[in-house]
């Protein structure tokens, strides 16, 4: 046997009858006075236009406050057309990058400008310039740019401490993915501390994981904290497909506050030299000397470690190559590989003086070595 169940469409008549007649006639009574009471849909806007949560209200002042700092790069390459000798400006792409003071200058990714011939940045307010690399690091995948626009006021980005951040902290990306200008995206730190790779396979270290979305053409763009000061540069992202997948990179500003400084005023970072030479291809001789450390191939005439008899490779009267000074130690840092030695002369400058540990012989050798300015400023 098949129940069915039969719902009456069928008006109740009952003890409330009398609540909905007045009710009724009241509407009735409104609508024949052209009652000025609001609809229920023009309520509900008025509501929500004026309901913000207290993330939303952060969301939305932050953007109102640093989109204008953020700018869109466009990169192009000359090439000569086959069917003229004349050469023509191709696009490569475009990135972000950000205002960073008055003057004009303006932060991004060295790979976004990377064998640009012609390199444009437009303001939010569609203001275009053209721009001209005043320095490259690729080491931290940084570059600065200039612009002229005394007749724009600028909006520099404001700076933060990258210092401060914790996992779970929000952090909001704002750049040009895929060409779609001055979009943002909210997300948390994921992770401190990681380690990618630049550009020149140098390491790039202390670097801030997060999952706020990061697109293709956000590179070289601000990563915010939530006072909308500058945390970190966008760089890269990790993904099969090139799209977002939650797990985005960016430089500290704690980097870029020391590295930017010296490439407005020198073109390039001040990273201080010992004086010595590496040798080429210094993974395949740690393998076959079994050791670790950094190999001295030879010292730099009139430098310390060559006036302190630090020496280099040599060859035996059998024609055998013999091992010299292998640098393991710095200033107490151990030093196993070249990127170890690059790490600490970055953390001093020129004047600098270091103590240097090195192996000889199977003998450990002090070294008190003043650190040089860059021999091709």
């Amino acid at each position: 046997m098949i129940f069915h169940t039969v719902v009456s469409l069928r008006p109740r008549i009952g003890r409330f009858a009398p609540i909905a007649i007045l009710a009724a006639s009241t509407l009735s009574a409104a609508v024949a006075w052209g009652s000025d009471a609001p609809s229920s849909a023009e309520t509900t806007s008025q509501s929500y236009a004026e309901f913000h949560t207290d993330d939303e209200t952060n969301n939305i002042e932050i953007f109102k406050r640093a989109s204008a700092s953020v700018v869109n790069i466009t990169n192009s390459r000359l090439v000569r057309s086959p069917y003229s000798l004349n050469p023509q400006s191709v696009p490569q792409g475009s990135g972000t990058g950000f205002v960073w003071g008055d003057e004009g200058y303006i932060v991004t990714n060295f790979h976004v400008v990377q064998q640009a011939n012609r390199v444009t940045v437009t303001l939010q307010d569609g203001s275009t310039f053209d721009a001209r690399a005043v320095g490259l690091d690729p080491d931290k995948d940084l570059a600065v740019l200039k612009i002229d626009a005394d007749d724009v006021e600028l909006v520099p980005v404001e700076l933060g401490d990258s210092g401060l951040l914790e996992v779970g902290r929000k952090v909001i990306a704002i750049g040009n993915p895929f060409g779609l200008d001055t979009t943002m995206t909210v997300g948390i730190v994921s992770a401190l501390g990681r380690e990618i790779d630049s550009v020149s396979r140098r390491k790039i270290r202390d670097v801030i994981q997060t999952d706020a979305a990061i697109n293709p053409g956000n590179s070289g763009g601000p990563l915010l904290n939530s006072l909308g000061q500058l945390v970190g540069v966008n760089t890269a992202i990790y993904s099969p497909s090139g799209a977002s997948s939650g797990i985005g990179f960016a430089i500290p500003v704690n980097t870029v506050k020391r590295v930017v400084p010296e490439l407005i005023a020198y073109g390039r970072v001040q990273t201080p030299i010992l004086g010595i030479t590496p040798v080429p291809q210094p993974d395949y001789y740690r393998r076959l000397w079994g050791i670790q450390g950094v190999i001295v191939m030879g010292t730099v005439p009139n430098t310390e470690p060559a006036l302190k008899g630090m020496r280099g490779l040599s060859r035996s009267q059998r024609g055998r190559i013999q091992l010299g000074d292998v640098i393991v130690e710095i200033d107490g840092r151990e030093i196993a590989n070249e990127s170890d030695y690059a790490d600490v002369m970055e953390e001093h400058r020129p004047g600098d003086i270091v103590e240097v540990i090195t192996l000889r012989d199977n003998q450990r050798l002090r070294y008190e070595i003043e650190l040089q300015a860059p021999q091709n400023n």
